[in-house]
């Protein structure tokens, strides 16, 4: 059955003219409140106007947790290299990213100033929908996914994204995505030409630190650079 995608995303704004977008996807079970306070730790030059949009997964049942409904973007369970995925539903949450992206195009919004952003299961919706859209991005960034099939990936491939930057980055104590998959994913990337900026956390579970979010916001300096002008250029 068709998920509904029926709660509005929450909004921020860091100046009252955004010339950038990021849509962050939050993981299994949370919701578009979870990564609200990283916008704040993130600490972005004022000149550098950013809507960050924060979209709640539909509620679902879902396999690994015992077919309990929680928020999810997609079904999910044990398999013997890590988890099994469920593709359709996958494909019905990247249609409604997708859609979130025409939406800050039509309110004024460049593709190239726009990064998807997702943790976990919402990384992994985030990677398949920013490979596959065929509006060139400013990046991807993706943190701590389950994402495992090169066939995936390839499938997904569009030219408008081929040099588009992304930003993987796991911890090696995560215990719900194994650092493995992690590397899996950054190799895969690799060997299809992506651009992967690759970041190891030692010690880090599944979640993110202040080391990350440091290198997060140095990311999205460089990749919406071209976003601010000479505002954000001498900041």
């Amino acid at each position: 059955m068709s998920a509904v995608f029926t709660d509005a995303p929450i909004e921020i704004e860091t100046n009252p003219q955004p010339t950038a977008s990021v849509i962050w996807l939050h993981g299994l079970g949370a919701d578009g409140n979870d990564f609200v306070p990283v916008v704040r730790e993130l600490d972005l030059p004022n000149g550098l106007g950013i809507r960050f949009i924060f979209p709640h997964a539909p509620m679902r049942p879902v396999t690994v947790n015992g077919g309990y409904v929680m928020r999810a973007w997609y079904d999910i369970a044990p398999a013997p290299l890590g988890y099994w995925q469920d593709r359709t539903q996958i494909d019905e949450s990247a249609t409604y990213l997708d859609g979130l992206v025409s939406r800050e195009v039509e309110r004024g919004i460049d593709s190239t100033c726009i990064v998807l952003a997702g943790f976990s299961q919402g990384g992994t919706v985030a990677l398949q929908t920013g490979l596959a859209c065929h509006r060139k991005l400013a990046g991807l960034l993706i943190l701590s996914a389950p994402v495992l099939h090169a066939a995936d990936l390839v499938a997904a491939r569009c030219p408008a994204n081929a040099a588009t930057a992304i930003f993987l980055a796991h911890g090696t104590a995560d215990n719900v995505v194994p650092f493995p998959i992690g590397e899996r994913t950054q190799a895969l990337l690799k060997d299809g030409g992506w651009p992967v900026s690759w970041h190891r956390y030692e010690g880090m579970p599944h979640s993110v630190n202040a080391e990350e979010i440091m290198e997060i916001s140095r990311w999205l300096r460089e990749v919406f650079r071209h976003c601010a002008g000479a505002t954000l250029l001498s900041a």
